[in-house]
């Protein structure tokens, strides 16, 4: 009995002693497993952190890839200011884009070894058909140009990445002939140029046009140019004068109003000049309707206005309207001969630099699709391409 008895008051103890021991650890295992969590919380709020900054950048960057940079790569040399768009699609509104491209440095010396290009500026319906005669003409000269294309919004390009046309559509608006949504496109072409900063010259050309001398002659000729050519005379018949609207006044006068052809070459200042107007547009938009067609006004009125001193008066785009009517003549393949050329390049005579020359017209218009191979076989002997 007595040793039962020590038996159980030993069991007591050993008892007492693990649930001692228990109630040591049950403190200690919390505290590891709530740090264990802590940690795990803390690493899982980091992972998903970065997550969702890579998801919002990658998202943005989808959207405007031109402009947006992760902040780890932002450069501060010039190269962050100077560098030209990527990628020539963007979302912004033709209000946006005007403002934008309006921006001119007030230092005229630029503090970097800025080339000077010439923006070639092709305003079209949809394809450009005579591309693989510009291939030849831009080849080996990639310092020296921008390539910036308006067809109409439904118009989606396949040029193979090996064209020059490659990815240089630019956002655009349906454009009607002899309306004001003409010369908008054309405004809309020389904003998005603007932006390239080493665009110091911009001529508009049409899907129909072609180069009638080689890069470097044209280089050249335009760069060396005092004068812009911006095509700009005084018609007192029905289809110059006969076309003003007297509510145009005060801030365009009879005598004041010009006509000119619509392709032409500006520089960068009378480029900006042109799409920061807000005293001509409003009055050519509401009283230049056809029979009043704006794009062989408006320009050419404005500018005439403002500096005719920088003015060659005179277009560099070859046309034939001797056939008459509302539109020039269309040339196809049976029209291709070095005698048709030869026709155009002789008995020109006009004023460079105010002294005479017999080159007046860099490219010529309107030729047919049907004319490419012959223009390609043509083109060494003819336009030294």
């Amino acid at each position: 009995m007595q040793s039962r008895m020590l038996a159980m008051e030993e069991g007591k103890d050993q008892a007492t002693v693990i649930r001692t021991n228990i109630s040591r650890t049950l403190p200690l295992r919390l505290l590891l497993f709530c740090l264990l969590f802590a940690v795990m919380a803390v690493g899982l709020s980091i992972i998903c952190m970065y997550s969702v900054r890579f998801f919002i950048f990658q998202q943005t960057s989808t959207v405007t890839p031109s402009s947006l940079h992760p902040w780890f790569d932002e450069s501060d040399t010039i190269e962050r200011w100077i560098r030209p768009p990527a990628n020539l699609w963007h979302s912004i509104s033709d209000t946006e884009l005007l403002w934008r491209a309006s921006f001119v440095p007030k230092i005229k010396e630029y503090p970097f070894l800025r080339v000077p290009k010439i923006a070639f500026m092709f305003l079209t319906k949809g394809p450009l058909p005579l591309a693989p005669l510009w291939d030849r003409f831009f080849e080996g000269n990639q310092r020296h140009y921008s390539i910036y294309v308006h067809a109409l919004p439904s118009y989606i390009a396949g040029y193979p990445e090996s064209s020059v046309f490659h990815g240089r559509q630019i956002p655009s608006q349906m454009v009607e002939w002899g309306k004001m949504s003409m010369c908008e496109a054309e405004r809309r072409l020389l904003a998005n140029a603007l932006l390239d900063i080493s665009n110091e010259w911009f001529v508009l050309l049409s899907e129909s046009c072609i180069p009638l001398f080689n890069f470097s002659l044209i280089y050249h000729y335009i760069s060396r140019s005092e004068h812009s050519f911006m095509e700009s005379y005084d018609d007192p018949g029905p289809y110059g004068r006969g076309r003003y609207d007297s509510r145009m006044e005060p801030e365009v006068q009879l005598s004041q109003w010009r006509k000119g052809s619509q392709w032409f070459e500006v520089n960068r200042r009378l480029a900006v000049d042109i799409i920061e107007d807000i005293k001509y547009y409003p009055k050519f938009k509401e009283f230049c309707q056809p029979a009043c067609y704006v794009d062989e006004h408006y320009f050419t009125t404005m500018l005439t206005i403002q500096v005719p001193q920088l003015l060659a008066n005179r277009t560099l785009t070859w046309t034939d309207w001797s056939r008459g009517g509302a539109h020039p003549a269309t040339f196809g393949k049976d029209d291709m001969s070095e005698a048709f050329f030869q026709r155009i390049f002789e008995g020109q005579a006009c004023l460079y630099n105010g002294q005479p020359t017999t080159v007046c017209f860099l490219f010529a218009r309107k030729f047919a699709p049907s004319a490419l191979d012959p223009l390609l076989e043509l083109a060494s002997r003819v336009f030294g391409i």
